[in-house]
């Protein structure tokens, strides 16, 4: 596979956090030039989730069935056209709404990424190619809520929209001229709603897909809860400046590339599975230590980033080691099963970060105990439902 395709398909897998990242710094001054309160604030970044988590359950099977290309032109055009809206929205209102047609836009991206991956390689290297993704799709994390800061205090929130509209043009071009067409028409599937429901049913009862796709679930939706209460925590709470900001997130998500790097020298003599589990438990230490820390309310600022660093980090590790696992075996409906890949994560996530949401704005500990209930439950699937049959 040809570094060219990797940056695309890279790139590709970058809109949600790029999407996400690239605004956030915005969210203070969003709520005060729209008029809006802090939880309807909050709504804009649930909406882009549901519309992530709904836009990946039509993409998986249509790519299935069409091909994937077609799919990925439809939905990165619809991505670029939202984000254009979003520029102009008027009203909070305006803005949500605009937020899930732009999901249900850069969702292709994301859950075709993971079927192209399927129909190259599968296994470890998968594991390793998932991997190889992390390092141009952290990128994002990293640039993403700096150049947001900057942008904003420069040109305002609506030129943020802007720059994501230009991402979605240069994708749209990436995939017509650069991406090939790894499904072939002898491979495609047929059949209507009723047998993508019967493949979906079928998915969601085996023990071990829901075992690797909760092991990454309940942590994605962790850094989902972090991403929701972090502005208004660190900019409002502790004074960090928007522009700073950026600087606290992109050390974050740099331990993530790291870690995913470290995995793929891992995969090498480690098994895809065992590396998932590790993973876990590592995300699990550091989410207790974050809760201890949140809860004893010592240190201030620095002793709550230490271990929110080990948390996300980790999941540099888990993301590409559960992808591979669960889409393992799954050639024929690997759209399907990306889907659902990405779809329960996202939905773990929207109630996560709704949740958070509704406590107290601010509150190092209500972040905290989210993100700790949710390491609880991931490692618990991972321990459970993804191990061997006895």
């Amino acid at each position: 596979m040809s570094a060219v395709v990797i940056l695309v398909l890279g790139a590709l897998t970058a809109f949600a956090p790029l999407s996400i990242d690239m605004y956030l710094p915005s969210l203070p001054m969003l709520g005060r030039e729209l008029a809006a309160p802090a939880a309807s604030v909050k709504l804009t970044l649930s909406a882009f989730l549901i519309g992530l988590a709904a836009g990946q359950l039509l993409y998986g099977p249509l790519s299935d069935r069409f091909g994937r290309k077609a799919p990925l032109i439809a939905g990165v055009a619809l991505y670029t056209l939202a984000s254009i809206g979003c520029a102009y929205a008027a009203t909070v209102e305006a803005l949500i709404a605009l937020r899930v047609l732009q999901a249900l836009g850069g969702c292709a991206g994301m859950v075709i990424t993971r079927a192209i991956v399927r129909d190259l390689v599968e296994g470890a290297e998968a594991a390793r190619l998932f991997s190889t993704l992390m390092l141009v799709m952290g990128v994002a994390p990293i640039l993403a809520p700096l150049l947001g800061g900057y942008v904003l205090i420069w040109f305002g929130w609506p030129a943020i929209f802007w720059f994501l509209a230009l991402f979605g043009a240069a994708c749209l071009a990436g995939i017509v001229f650069v991406l090939p067409e790894t499904r072939p028409p002898e491979l495609r599937t047929d059949g209507g709603v009723g047998a993508t429901l019967a493949t979906y049913g079928r998915l969601l009862v085996s023990r071990r897909f829901l075992g690797f796709v909760l092991s990454t679930g309940f942590p994605i939706s962790g850094m989902f809860v972090y991403i929701t209460a972090s502005p208004h925590l660190l900019i409002e709470t502790y004074g960090v400046a928007p522009e700073a900001y950026g600087w606290v997130f992109g050390a974050n998500a740099a331990g993530l590339i790291g870690a995913s790097q470290l995995n793929r020298v891992l995969l090498r003599r480690f098994s895809v599975e065992r590396m998932l589990a590790l993973g876990v438990a590592i995300y699990l230490a550091g989410a207790l230590a974050l809760l201890a820390v949140a809860a004893a309310g010592i240190g201030g600022l620095p002793t709550l980033l230490v271990p929110l660093f080990l948390t996300i980090a980790s999941l540099g590790i888990i993301m590409p080691n559960a992808a591979a696992a669960a889409l393992s075996g799954e050639a024929v409906h690997a759209g399907s099963a990306s889907a659902l890949i990405g779809t329960i994560p996202f939905v773990i996530g929207a109630l996560a970060g709704a949740t958070v949401a509704a406590l107290p704005t601010g509150s190092a500990l209500a972040m905290a105990g989210v993100i700790a209930g949710c390491a609880g439950l991931g490692f618990l699937a991972n321990r459970t439902l993804a191990r061997p049959a006895a």
